[in-house]
């Protein structure tokens, strides 16, 4: 893991344990900005989405990680940003390819299908994989219009 990065973390009701257990990964190699909730009382993902996302538009953080049940609302809600390119990711290979062939920003988590450790080993994935560059920055210079 690379050290000194700012990683902005949030979650809904749906992945506050997995939350946790990302921030307790993370804390001793990196800087982490917590917007999550810390219970299972509902809230509205998107309130905690557009925190995470000015973190990282502002440059108050680097990276950003979101977490709700299908991650589907999160990423929405990211990729609304002009500056953000947000990907679903459930298994660690998807990680791989949104970092090299995407540079995504924010990763997107789905606590409904995916288990903890599983979610761990995909942010651990996220963080090493370096940006391919190449063909892939022509191609990611042409999403936003």
């Amino acid at each position: 893991m690379q050290d000194k990065l700012t990683i902005a973390i949030g979650c809904d009701h749906a992945g506050y344990q997995y939350r946790a257990a990302i921030i307790e990964m993370l804390s001793d190699h990196y800087t982490v900005l917590d917007y999550g909730v810390k219970t299972s009382e509902s809230v509205d993902y998107p309130d905690i989405a557009h925190q995470v996302c000015k973190a990282v538009e502002s440059g108050k953080a680097n990276l950003a990680i979101l977490i709700c049940g299908t991650a589907n609302g999160v990423a929405m809600t990211a990729n609304k940003y002009k500056t953000l390119r947000a990907g679903i990711c459930w298994i660690k290979e998807i990680a791989v390819l949104i970092k090299q062939h995407n540079n995504a920003n924010v990763l997107c988590i789905p606590a409904r299908y995916t288990a903890i450790e599983q979610a761990k080993e995909i942010v651990n994935t996220y963080l090493n994989t370096p940006f391919e560059g190449g063909r892939h920055e022509r191609r990611i210079n042409k999403i936003c219009i």
